[in-house]
């Protein structure tokens, strides 16, 4: 089966919410919603329609995703009942050690290490999009990013989400030539309502596909890809000083897309699903998940509900901070930080009457003691915000929770040339030196290493079946986006949308939570600020992640929910709606 424009279906207005059978697509973009619900249409299964939704994200959001990043993928599989993982996390290269980002034992700026070719990791999306048609889809990969193909040929329209995206990266994107005359046509964004193309990512498109990724991982693609990170392709006019990379085609050509474990968790009788380490999202979100089973979240008021959330991700990021980086290369205590022996050790550190002084301190997962806590405690502040997350799921209860990203919005602003699309800058993710001196740090770069992510993409079963699927965008705070979606809608009575829709906070270990105006604006507000002390840090997060969902109903229908308002608000649809 081959999608071609003549049985492609019109991208509708986009709307939040979704009802209906045969399947379900939400993404934050309607023209990738339309593409997956299409493949859905035609035969396709939520895996085939996953990668192509991807695929259209990489043309009409290439801000915070595309082939030249990487990411997480999750799929429940209905045939056998399991959850099954992907990690297609970007890699260092062979040659990268601990000093990765110092000069003359300094750390580097962040700003400076986010644009060089000193961030770009080796891209792991294709090869996700390959591994997962393979192992569980019903198309090829040549047939799954077709439809992509021709939308970037014909264009899209340019909303004012994608405009702002360019104007909050003029700077950078002009200090390169092949960014700037893509994205930047006559020195200005593309205005609002205009017809956007990119006739280079189409190509780039048909070859990846035509090879079946050799291109990339051992070819002309991947050369040039080389050329850009080790000689950036800079404007000699800009000040920028934009660092040269050491990635080179045997790094890309070592690269795998690799099957692991993921990471469960049990609450209120339910079973939690999703990303195990390198990603941090899945031990944060279990970890905090079980410090709230100590509790009757159910029951407590409001104000008391969002005291406890807050303090629960507050202690789960101290113990991400110290133990989880990339299994591959040092022991992470998976099971130890996801089990309820744990949580309710560190539990016990939450006073209902007032807030944690942060950085709170690790807890010790390998013996665990109540209220005890081993070594220092760190905040890590430098988070990329700009990812995407779609969710999908099908006829056959087939269900794909996938977050993806190319790190910074922009990535480290650098198109290849003549290919059309953005490298990421993931590799900014490892800290850059040691949290504490004598501490052992498991996120420091090494060679082939993956730096951690906080990508949390879930799925959650109820008797082993699907009850819903989420995740977010966000950096840092995809992880207590994740966590408040799922808590809204198990304990707090919202559907999936309206939790989705809720005001947002986000406290990370650090001294001021950071949250929206909207959560500002909350009768809750002025209690839980006399109990934080100085209150909150809103000048920091206009809007926090832009989550989407799927819900199976009882009937057997789906529910597709995403975003009403940020990033312009998302897209979700079904295939055959029926409410």
């Amino acid at each position: 089966m081959v999608l071609t424009g003549a049985n492609a279906v019109a991208a509708p207005a986009k709307v939040p919410e979704a009802i209906g059978y045969g399947g379900a697509v939400a993404s934050i973009d309607q023209d990738a919603t339309a593409i997956g619900i299409s493949v859905l249409r035609h035969g396709g299964n939520a895996v085939d329609a996953a990668v192509a939704t991807a695929a259209a994200l990489g043309v009409t959001d290439p801000f915070s995703n595309g082939v030249g990043g990487g990411g997480f993928f999750v799929f429940y599989e209905a045939r056998t009942g399991k959850v099954y993982t992907l990690d297609g996390r970007e890699t260092a290269p062979a040659t990268a050690d601990e000093k990765y980002f110092q000069e003359n034992g300094v750390p580097l700026p962040f700003a400076d290490a986010v644009t060089s070719g000193l961030s770009v990791g080796v891209p792991g999306t294709p090869k996700t999009w390959q591994t997962a048609l393979q192992k569980w889809g019903r198309l090829s990969l040549k047939e799954a990013m077709k439809p992509a193909e021709q939308l970037a040929r014909k264009g899209f329209t340019v909303d004012q989400t994608f405009q702002t995206q360019i104007s909050n990266n003029i700077a950078r994107f002009s200090a390169f030539p092949s960014t700037r005359e893509l994205y930047l046509p006559g020195g200005k964004p593309p205005a609002v309502g205009s017809t956007f193309r990119n006739p280079d990512l189409a190509n780039t498109y048909r070859e990846l596909a035509d090879t079946n990724l050799r291109s990339l991982y051992n070819g002309a693609i991947g050369r040039e890809i080389v050329k850009t990170v080790q000689q950036p392709p800079k404007d000699p006019a800009s000040p920028l000083n934009v660092r040269p990379g050491r990635l080179t085609l045997q790094d890309l050509s070592r690269y795998q897309a690799i099957p692991r474990d993921p990471s469960k968790a049990s609450y209120r009788g339910l079973d939690v699903y999703s990303m195990a380490p390198p990603s941090s999202g899945g031990t944060t979100v279990g970890e905090a998940l079980n410090i709230l089973e100590t509790k009757d979240v159910r029951k407590l008021s409001q104000v008391d509900y969002l005291h406890n959330f807050l303090e629960s991700t507050r202690i789960s990021f101290a113990d991400r901070n110290r133990w989880v980086g990339d299994p591959d290369v040092q022991a992470v205590p998976t099971k130890q930080l996801l089990s309820q022996k744990f949580a309710n050790s560190r539990a016990c550190l939450i006073d209902p009457n007032k807030a944690l002084t942060s950085p709170v301190a690790p807890g010790d997962p390998y013996n665990p003691k109540p209220c005890a806590t081993t070594g220092p405690g760190g905040t890590i502040l430098n988070d990329g915000m700009s990812t995407t997350h779609l969710t999908t799921a099908d006829a056959w209860g087939n269900v794909v929770s996938y977050t993806l990203t190319i790190e910074q919005e922009g990535g480290n602003g650098m198109v290849v040339p003549g290919r059309g699309f953005l490298l990421n800058n993931e590799l900014t993710d490892f800290n850059f030196a040691p949290l504490f001196p004598g501490v052992p740090d498991p996120n420091l770069p090494g060679a082939g290493k993956r730096p951690r992510s906080s990508m949390a993409p879930t799925i959650v079963l109820r008797n082993g079946k699907p009850f819903f699927a989420t995740g977010s965008p966000g950096g840092a705070s995809i992880i207590t986006t994740t966590l408040q979606v799922i808590l809204g809608r198990i304990d707090r009575g919202f559907s999936l949308v309206q939790a989705i829709a809720q005001p947002r906070a986000s406290q990370r270990n650090s001294a001021l939570a950071q949250v929206e105006p909207a959560f500002l604006a909350l009768p809750e507000a002025d209690v839980l600020a006399k109990q934080y002390g100085q209150g909150f840090n809103a000048a920091a997060a206009a809007e926090i992640g832009a989550a989407t969902g799927v819900e199976r109903l009882p009937d057997g229908r789906w529910i597709a929910a995403a975003e009403p308002v940020r990033r312009g608000g998302g897209s979700a649809a079904v295939v055959f709606p029926a409410r």
